[in-house]
């Protein structure tokens, strides 16, 4: 029954700790955010700090999302150590308890978390991320994206009713749904033939949707439609290929986004890399504990702690790097996708491992 009860002992102090150590960076980067959004919107009339509140709210969880590996991180470090501080793994070892056996609490409870990030905490940060930057253009009456330049959002497109391009003060839904359109109507030699203006512009199958559309064709006089619809030769495919980035894409949306690229002819890399990299999350989260445990399990009366831990931050640093080389390597065409995802963790998990190997049995 001991063995028992303090594996259970030791998961709770390790749940506990990183999940203090994750709320607390939380808070500093919300409590950042909000000073920066305070200071970029401050003149704005009847701006509250409420809103301004709940628009960093949302916007830092898409942060969060990736320092979760260094939360575990450091969370399992900090734990290690209050252990060994407080002689407590030395009574655990009396008891007949391996480090293997009080890391594996760990280990199981990283695994969960990163399950949970990947499948819940993911499309969770993408929705409001997006709903960050729905409440912030309403706030301020902002009409830019991040995803565009200052001159707005331009799209060229072929369709059975000849060329035409597109422009748009924003866009939204990856590049889906389009706002303060104008679409510029031009013949197979690039002549000018009219122009459309629409408060918005939805992407459907074949065609883009207007609203409150407004035609000027030659000479004659301009015509209001409720809604008209344009036809167009491109799909959501290739508008998200081009004005969706991987990280806004919820975990859900990859597969079948990657499978429509790709049969629409595209490039899906990157999407492609995101996938693995969410799927390989929890074995990421488990090579953190395992480095971890590698730096913090040494006895304070044996000295050299401070040291260990600062091998340990560099080792997490080093990962990151590895895993953003690894990413630009597949992105070039020159990796896998599947390689570069699990390289880090694979290396990560690895180094771990063997130094336990060689400190607790020799």
């Amino acid at each position: 029954m001991m063995p028992g009860r303090l594996a259970r002992y030791f998961g709770m102090r390790f749940l506990n700790v990183v999940t203090g150590t994750f709320l607390g960076l939380f808070a500093l980067i919300m409590m950042v955010d909000f000073v920066e959004l305070l200071r970029r919107h401050g003149s704005v009339n009847d701006v509250s700090a409420l809103a301004i509140a709940q628009i960093s709210f949302y916007r830092v969880p898409h942060i969060t999302e990736r320092i979760i590996p260094f939360t575990v991180l450091v969370g399992a470090m900090v734990c290690y150590l209050n252990l060994s501080r407080r002689l407590e793994l030395v009574v655990a070892r009396s008891a007949g308890m391996s480090a293997w056996q009080f890391i594996r609490p760990a280990v199981v409870i990283a695994l969960l978390v990163g399950v949970l990030v990947t499948t819940v905490y993911n499309p969770l940060s993408a929705t409001f991320r997006e709903q960050s930057e729905r409440l912030e253009a309403a706030l301020t009456g902002d009409k830019r994206s991040p995803l565009m330049s200052v001159s707005g959002l331009w799209l060229r497109q072929r369709s059975p009713e000849g060329q035409s391009i597109v422009n748009a003060a924003v866009s939204r839904q990856q590049g889906t749904e389009l706002v303060d359109v104008s679409i510029f109507m031009l013949d197979d030699t690039d002549g000018y033939q009219g122009r459309i203006q629409a408060s918005r512009a939805t992407l459907q199958d074949g065609f883009w949707r207007l609203e409150d559309a407004r035609i000027y064709a030659g000479e004659a006089a301009p015509t209001n439609h409720k809604t008209y619809d344009l036809k167009t030769n491109l799909t959501r495919a290739q508008v998200q290929e081009t004005f969706a980035t991987p990280e806004t894409v919820p975990f859900w949306q990859l597969p079948p986004l990657i499978q429509l690229a790709e049969n629409s002819g595209l490039a899906a890399v990157a999407y492609r890399l995101q996938y693995y990299q969410l799927l390989v999350l929890p074995l990421y989260l488990v090579a953190m504990v395992l480095l971890a445990a590698a730096v913090s399990l040494r006895l304070f009366r044996f000295g050299g702690v401070q040291r260990m831990v600062l091998g340990g931050v560099a080792a997490g640093f080093l990962l990151y790097v590895l895993s953003k080389v690894a990413g630009d390597l597949s992105k070039a065409s020159l990796m896998a996708p599947a390689v570069a995802a699990v390289l880090p963790p694979l290396l990560g998990g690895v180094t771990g491992f063997v130094a336990l190997l060689y400190q607790e049995d020799g």
